[in-house]
């Protein structure tokens, strides 16, 4: 690598064609430029100025490192404006989390997108393990998972709590059902469906309910956003965590159904540990504890 206080030396000398009127805006003496000049020489292996009479002009060698001295320069200045300028609405934040949370917070970042151009927001629904794997090797600025994750390199906040919910249409009775009257009606079963059964008919129907693998499915969708609306249209019904629910558009075609013991999933914020985050992660993270807040979480 060309040294690179000899090579502004050498890029001030070509500008001003003159020793004197260089050491002087280099703070140097006339020697030091000289000296400078014989060293990038040396370093370059061939000749860098020609001399005629008074006049100072650069070889074609001395043209290639002279360029390379001034993009140096745009280089070192947009660095320094980067670093300085630590604006909010430029750049990219990627951030990971549930399906169903991402329902929730994906229209909470419009209004930061609309307000500058200049920001970019990748978010991805993704499952637990990759969230935290993504966060660690940096694919993701920030996290959001459901248990805390105790990891040497990651930070964890804890954003509060969402309830685990089961949703019947609408004119389903507003009383708790019986499990057999849940199974006969049939489950829209999605990816988390079956552990999200797991945890909560266990607590509420130790006797009756068999384990996920016995459930009567009546319909399989993977895609978080309508999972609701097979349940809207009477197909029957579903288990999602509060924040896919109340980012339902159509909410009026289902109910919640109140059940004896409730279940609820921690929210965690996750960010890679001894990291420096821009101000525009920061200001996406205050996006993030927000959404949670929404939810009711403490």
């Amino acid at each position: 690598m060309l040294n690179a206080q000899w090579l502004e030396t050498f890029t001030v000398l070509c500008e001003t064609g003159h020793f004197t009127r260089t050491a002087e805006l280099r703070g140097m003496t006339q020697p030091g430029v000289s000296q400078h000049l014989r060293k990038l020489e040396n370093q370059v292996g061939q000749a860098l100025l020609s001399r005629q009479g008074r006049s100072l002009s650069p070889t074609p060698a001395g043209e290639a490192v002279l360029a390379v001295g001034r993009a140096r320069r745009i280089e070192e200045k947009a660095l320094r404006q980067s670093i300085l300028g630590d604006d909010p609405g430029v750049g990219e934040v990627s951030i990971a989390c549930s399906g169903s949370f991402a329902v929730l917070l994906y229209p909470c970042l419009f209004p930061s997108m609309q307000a500058s151009s200049d920001l970019t927001i990748r978010l991805e629904a993704a499952p637990q393990d990759t969230v935290l794997a993504g966060v660690l090797d940096g694919r993701f600025d920030l996290g959001v998972v459901d248990h805390e994750p105790r990891h040497p390199r990651l930070d964890a906040e804890l954003l509060g709590q969402e309830e685990l919910c089961l949703i019947v249409p609408r004119d389903t009775s507003p009383l708790p059902p019986s499990f057999e009257t849940l199974d006969a009606m049939g489950l829209v079963a999605h990816p988390d469906a079956f552990a999200y059964a797991d945890d909560l008919f266990s607590l509420n129907f130790p006797a009756t309910f068999r384990g996920s693998e016995h459930l009567n499915v009546r319909t399989f969708i993977n895609q978080i956003s309508q999972i609701p609306s097979p349940v809207g249209e009477g197909l029957g019904y579903t288990l999602l965590p509060r924040s896919g629910v109340d980012a339902y558009p159509y909410r009026a075609k289902f109910r919640i159904v109140p059940l004896p013991e409730k279940r609820h999933h921690e929210l965690w914020l996750i960010m890679r540990r001894g990291r420096v985050y821009p101000a525009r992660v920061r200001a996406v993270a205050d996006i993030v504890r927000s959404a949670a807040l929404s939810l009711g979480a403490p």
